[in-house]
This record gives structure tokens, sequence and C-alpha cells, in this order.
């Protein structure tokens, strides 16, 4: 089934020469279908490249989706034009007496801060909560999952002493989950973090089951006991060449960055790096949708009101 994404997103001819089928707001209104209502909450300065990757996982699966756009109104981006903001993108303001079947956030290259010195911290926390009451289910991804658990749960942040950046093993560690139905015992997930968060924390908090972990990159994929939050600490919908920009991005910066670990073969970054996470993540969010949402979610959304 199509991702129903709004008219003119530059995703939309991407996907569809990749072949995955997206429907525009036109031909959408004249079917007699409800889609999931989906939310995304971009906070990564690259906007239509992550508007691309989390609209490819979500365009490839049975289900029909349609995609909202959410920035925030209390930070200006810099590296994607006006032009494409007010196009495509709303505000808080805009959707706040709305319900939605499901929400991801995403990361934010903001680790290096307190939470609360963000410019944008106390709208955050007022998105977070309202998700608690509007949301069926959320994903919050890399920096996103780190400032939920931290806002909901007390979960604190932890500063590595160096940036964690590759492709990493991952186990399943609770094979009844939904979540994780069809993984393999073991598949592979990209991180790009300088920090990670308390696990101890995690582990003593009753209402999160730890799904996944790494014995490098630690624990990777987190679920609320009602299923209506998902911490994932990694970038599962990065593309083969994110991690290799970011390398050489930081090598031009002067930060004089490691190799992104199993990730460049020989670890020679003058090859070409390897894709070894595609079939996980699209597994991983298939799953989310079908099990955790469409599964589960009101069919008439005003019933999510508390």
């Amino acid at each position: 089934m199509p991702i129903k994404i709004p008219n003119g997103l530059p995703a939309a001819e991407m996907l569809l020469n990749e072949n995955i089928f997206v429907m525009n707001e036109i031909r959408a209104e004249s079917q007699d279908i409800r889609p999931l209502k989906i939310v995304l909450l971009n906070l990564m300065p690259t906007k239509i490249v992550t508007e691309t990757q989390f609209s490819r996982l979500l365009g490839n699966t049975p289900l029909q989706v349609e995609l909202t756009l959410l920035t925030m109104s209390s930070h200006e981006s810099k590296n994607t034009s006006k032009e494409h903001m007010i196009a495509f993108y709303k505000t808080f303001d805009e959707i706040k007496d709305e319900s939605f079947d499901g929400m991801i956030v995403t990361g934010a290259p903001v680790e290096h801060y307190d939470y609360e010195k963000v410019d944008y911290w106390q709208e955050l926390c007022t998105i977070f909560d309202w998700a608690k009451e509007r949301v069926h289910s959320t994903v919050f991804i890399c920096w996103g999952a780190q400032a939920s658990l931290y806002h909901y749960y007390g979960v604190e942040k932890l500063m590595l002493d160096q940036k964690l950046s590759g492709v990493y093993t991952h186990t399943v560690v609770d094979k009844k989950s939904m979540l994780v139905r069809g993984f393999d015992d073991l598949f592979f997930a990209p991180h790009s973090r300088h920090s990670g968060i308390d696990e101890d924390k995690v582990y003593a908090t009753k209402e999160l089951k730890v799904l996944a972990k790494s014995d490098k990159a630690g624990i990777y994929l987190i679920k609320s006991t009602d299923n209506s939050q998902v911490f994932i600490t990694g970038h599962s919908e990065y593309d083969w060449d994110t991690l290799k920009k970011e390398y050489e991005r930081d090598k031009l910066a002067g930060l004089n960055p490691n190799i992104p670990e199993n990730y460049f073969p020989d670890n020679d970054d003058t090859k070409q790096p390897i894709v070894s996470w595609r079939a996980h993540a699209n597994l991983l969010f298939y799953n989310w949708l079908n099990y955790f949402v469409y599964q589960s979610t009101p069919y008439d959304l005003s019933q999510l009101k508390k």
C-alpha cells in the first residue's frame, strides 16, 4: 500500500525511483480508506534527507499511511530553506487539537547540551506530554530516545569518551515481543552518537522492557509495557552513505574522527560502504506499524483523548 505525503515533497520522486508506492494528497482523497495518521517530528538538520528515509520505511508496508511533517516553532532550521519548511511542515499549534495513530521523533545533533539548555526543550516537553494523550504509539530515535527517556522516566544521559560511530551487531533479548517478530538472533544497525543512557536505570524501571542490545553499542531497543512508546538508540533509518557523509564532514571540520566501525570494507574509507542493516530496518518499522499501531489503534481517533 502507498504512503500519502504532501504534494510536491522532494521525497516523492526519490521513492518512486525506488519503486516505492507513493500517493499524493489529491489521489488519496478519492479513496474510501482511513489511512494511519503518522506525524514525523523532524529534529534533524538535514530535513529532506530525513523525510525521505522515514517515508521509505513507512511506505514499505501493506498499510496506507498519511504522513504529517512537524517542526519546532521555537527553533529555526538553518540547513533547509524557509520555502520548504513553509510548504511542507506544520507547527505544534497547528496540530495540537488532532490525534494520531503514530508519531516518530527523530534524533538531533544537540547531545553536548544539557536538555534544559536546548533552545526548544520546553516546546519538546509539551509535545511529549501531548503525545501521551493524543498519539497511540510513538517511536523515539537516538537523541529523541534519550530525551524522552529522561522526560518520562528520569533516565540520565551519559557522555561517551569518544563518538560511537559504525554498524554494530545486536542480539534480541526478548523474542516474545511482536516488535522483534521475524528478527534474526543477530542483526545489524548503525549508531552515530556522542552519548548513551543510564542502562541500570532502564533495567530498574518496571514500565520499560529491553528488547535488543549490543555488546559494543549497549541497549538498542526498548519499549514501554503498554506498547505506546518505542525507544531506538541507533539509526536504522540511515541511508547507505549517511555515516560516510558524517565522517567526511567531521574530517573537513578538523575533528580527526575515527573511521566508522564495521562499515567500510577492510576498514578502508576509499571503498564503498557495505549495507547490512536495511532488512532489519524495514522489518522493525513494519512490525511497529502493524502490531503497535494498526492492530490496536481505535478507528475513531477521538477515542484517544483521556
